[in-house]
């Protein structure tokens, strides 16, 4: 999938239920993924925890998928 189709299929894909929605609340959370490919799953969960009154989101993630025409950083 491309990044365009990438992010279409995640949209609505992630919520924090009602139940957790006061864990999230006014806090700033770390938001861990084991790969980075075009964002879109980092991004729709961020959006998600952020709708559901989170303070921030950071991201950590442990490898980054590089296409071959770029340059590694």
């Amino acid at each position: 999938l491309d990044k365009s189709e990438r992010a279409h299929n995640v949209q609505g894909a992630f919520r924090v239920p009602a139940a957790g929605k006061a864990e999230v609340v006014g806090r700033k959370l770390l938001l861990v993924d084991d790969v980075l490919t075009s964002g879109a799953t980092v991004d729709a969960c961020a959006r998600a925890l952020l709708r559901a009154g989170a303070a921030g989101v950071d991201v950590l993630v442990f490898a980054r998928v590089v296409a071959g025409s770029r340059t590694p950083i």
